[in-house]
């Protein structure tokens, strides 16, 4: 039987139950590629999802046990499965792979077929891994669910965070007018992202200064959601990627991340165009995997934690 290293639980907890091991090599079934993977990325709270843990994502399924964790992916293929005539061996790929599938925290990983994408030119494989679950996140938040085209006014909530900053650079890079809250020490790293304002969310209150919002992209929840009603003209939206807004209300939205390759392919042509530069924070061995998630749970970051595989 083929092997690899890769880190994996055999029992449901925090990084602590991380092992870094030997393991069988992913075999293929009908649409999967066999990705050698060279980078991943983690996000935290992904050891809380059940997701993670289960075949569900209420955690009414089956346990999958040991599972391997990390759901962004930069590589190459290796293999096909049967049915697989897109891809080749050698190409390049990264992908959000599916939350109730095994991960990329593993020298190969299996992937359905139908959610890779080519790899943008303009990245290495690390930076690469840190797009695609922000990436997804902000532009399903903004153009699959929020209709955002040039000229929209939208308001991104936590410009500076994972997803805030790919939003803002996306939102700008899309043709809209961009506003978004952040802390004063982050102020100019996001208008440098491409926000035309930048409100501080500890100084000022967000309500008082922004009106006649098209759009509302929701990376904090809470209270700032129940404020946010106010900055929207009338027939706007507000789309939440934390919690569903108020169900009395209308113009809420609340979606989940799904796997999509033409959301990759459209985040990869800003990447090759120098329009989105995800950003990594740092990069550790494969082997220091729980120490990666470990660190997610202190303090705020800029940029994502990768693992780099290869």
């Amino acid at each position: 039987m083929d092997t690899m290293h890769a880190v994996r639980a055999h029992r449901r907890g925090g990084p602590e139950v991380l092992v870094h091991e030997v393991a069988p090599r992913p075999v293929l079934a009908a649409g999967e590629v066999l990705v050698e993977v060279r980078s991943a990325s983690v996000t935290r709270g992904e050891l809380d999802w059940d997701a993670t843990w289960t075949d569900s994502f209420d955690g009414s399924g089956a346990p999958r046990l040991p599972v391997v964790p990390s759901k962004e992916v930069s590589g190459v293929v290796a293999a096909l499965g049967p049915g697989v005539t897109e891809w080749h061996v050698g190409d390049e790929v990264f992908g959000l792979i599916p939350f109730t599938r095994d991960g990329a925290a593993a020298e190969f990983t299996a992937v359905p077929a139908a959610v890779l994408a080519a790899r943008p030119a303009a990245l290495d494989h690390d930076r690469t891994a840190a797009l695609p679950l922000a990436g997804l996140t902000a532009w399903q938040g903004l153009v699959v669910h929020g209709g955002l085209r040039v000229g929209t006014r939208v308001l991104v909530h936590g410009g500076a965070g994972g997803v805030g900053s790919i939003a803002v650079q996306v939102a700008a890079a899309l043709g809209a007018s961009v506003t978004a809250t952040a802390g004063a020490g982050t102020a100019d790293f996001v208008r440098g992202l491409g926000a035309d304002r930048v409100v501080d969310h500890r100084a000022e209150r967000f309500e008082d200064l922004v009106e006649d919002m098209d759009l509302v992209l929701d990376t904090v929840g809470g209270v700032t959601q129940e404020r946010s009603w106010r900055v929207l003209r009338p027939g706007g939206l507000l789309v939440s990627v934390v919690a569903p807004p108020d169900a009395d209300r209308e113009g809420g939205r609340f979606f989940v991340v799904e796997p999509d390759r033409a959301g990759l392919e459209a985040l990869a042509r800003m990447a090759d165009a120098g329009t989105l530069v995800p950003r990594v924070e740092r990069v550790l061995p494969l082997t220091r995997t729980a120490e990666a998630y470990e660190a997610l749970e202190t303090g705020h970051r800029r940029g994502k934690l990768v693992l780099r595989v290869a």
